[in-house]
């Protein structure tokens, strides 16, 4: 429950110390995870959430869903993390834009002005909170995926396959897990699952097993649409 609130989060409610006085501050951003999960903003440095993580990078970061009836019988988390800039120079830079855009294609108009920047929030721990009676402390492992050297590349391969070759089979996956429209495409892939989106909307799809195993990928997918024939 864990991975699939961060991975599926499209935005989240991001608290900082004002620097000024030190009062919490909180702010909604949008968001997106990178390959092993870490949370991954982007921010303008004239607003005060990045002033605010220049002076103390330390924060936290609330995702949750939502629903009808009582907001606090919804699963919600809030991670607790260090913020790190990630330079345009870094190697993993192109990566974390891509995979940032694919999420919110309309960044775009803005992810290049030169006072934007991504930020990685490293996770120390975590308070998940899965409705009532329902509260778990959570270490940085329980939310983060081991890295695997080859696999992020792939990921992006079968992502490419399925939306060029396979669109039929993103909606009927999609549909499994409860859209009614059709025209999805695979946003970001890593080693749990998937987000499918389509406009403003993101769904999100795990495997059924590791494509890190035999077969990758093209196994974990076909694995869903069987399971979806059954």
């Amino acid at each position: 429950m864990a991975r699939s609130l961060l991975r599926a989060a499209r935005d989240g409610a991001l608290a900082v110390k004002r620097p000024s006085d030190g009062v919490p501050a909180a702010s909604r951003t949008l968001l997106a995870t990178d390959f092993l999960g870490r949370p991954v903003i982007l921010i303008s440095g004239l607003s005060l959430h990045s002033q605010a993580l220049e002076a103390d990078a330390r924060c936290s970061i609330l995702v949750g869903r939502t629903g009808k009836g009582d907001p606090l019988a919804h699963p919600r988390m809030t991670i607790f993390a260090t913020a790190r800039a990630v330079p345009r120079d870094a190697p993993e830079f192109a990566e974390l834009r891509e995979r940032f855009l694919d999420r919110h294609p309309k960044a775009e108009l803005y992810v290049d002005f030169p006072d934007f920047r991504f930020m990685r929030l490293e996770p120390m721990d975590a308070l998940l909170n899965g409705g009532f009676g329902k509260a778990y402390e959570l270490s940085a492992s329980d939310l983060l995926d081991e890295a695997e050297p080859n696999l992020p590349a792939a990921a992006k391969r079968a992502r490419d396959h399925m939306n060029e070759d396979h669109g039929d089979a993103v909606d009927a996956i999609a549909a499994r897990h409860g859209a009614s429209e059709t025209g999805w495409k695979i946003a970001t892939v890593d080693r749990r699952g998937f987000e499918v989106a389509r406009r403003d909307q993101l769904l999100r799809v795990e495997f059924l097993s590791d494509p890190a195993g035999e077969s990758g990928y093209r196994k974990a997918f076909v694995e869903l649409l069987r399971a979806r024939s059954d």
